[in-house]
């Protein structure tokens, strides 16, 4: 289970690429990359990182899920989510 801090440094980083996301594209539409250099680091979207949202492990995610391969093997073991089974031949 990730730190509190780390997934709050998280949450954090999403709301502001969000708060600056039409800025960066009108700044980047025009070609102003002097403006662009002065926006805050955190607004950038290559700076965000796909965690986990139940633990915030930032290793293993599964996008269509948006959990960790740990916690997804556990919930589906548990019958958690629904369509998956377990492979067996």
């Amino acid at each position: 289970m990730a730190r509190e801090s780390v997934k709050a440094r998280e949450r954090k980083r999403a709301k502001m690429v969000a708060k600056y996301a039409s800025k960066r594209a009108a700044l980047k539409a025009a070609g102003d990359y002097e403006a662009l250099d002065k926006l805050p680091r955190n607004a950038s979207p290559v700076r965000l990182h796909n965690r986990c949202k139940l633990t915030g492990r930032p290793k293993g995610y599964m996008r269509k899920f948006g959990i960790s391969r740990v916690t997804f093997r556990e919930m589906a073991s548990a019958g958690k989510i629904p369509g998956v089974t377990k492979a067996s031949w």
